[in-house]
């Protein structure tokens, strides 16, 4: 299959590329269908959330784990079942980062994350109730740390 999309222009992929997203994202619940793409010498801590539907919607996410190893998201247990999992150790976490110039002035939700069961390809955006995470943290208060999760 084909799809155009915002940064890479048009793209082929496989259905089982496809991330669900039964609920949407927040703002966005009409778009149910993305593909997670890496953005070229990023080591997989910078990708792309782009519609399926959509080529002009796209996001950049992080691995937050890259950015604070000490990132330690507690899912709520009806978050685990939505997405069938058992716990969060089975999941890929990433956060919404707005790029700005200069990029150390980009800031990243480490509040709402989107969370993603890799084994049936299922995801959610979730609130973090537990933990002192804010939706504007700015990417210059982190170290340059590679530890990655997912």
């Amino acid at each position: 299959m084909k799809t155009s999309t915002k940064y890479f222009g048009e793209i082929e992929y496989d259905a089982d590329d496809i991330i669900e997203f039964p609920k949407g994202l927040f703002a966005f619940e009409e778009e149910k269908r993305f593909l997670l793409l890496p953005f070229a010498g990023s080591e997989g801590s910078l990708l792309c959330l782009q519609s399926e539907k959509t080529p002009e919607l796209a996001f950049v996410v992080m691995d937050p784990f890259s950015l604070h190893a000490a990132y330690e998201p507690a899912l709520q247990q009806e978050d685990l079942a939505f997405l069938e999992a058992e716990d969060v150790s089975t999941l890929c976490f990433y956060v919404l980062c707005v790029v700005k110039n200069p990029v150390a002035a980009s800031t990243v939700n480490l509040k709402c994350p989107v969370v993603i069961n890799g084994q049936n390809r299922r995801a959610v955006q979730v609130i973090l109730e537990d933990g002192d995470y804010n939706m504007r943290h700015s990417l210059a208060e982190f170290g340059r740390q590679v530890d990655g999760k997912c």
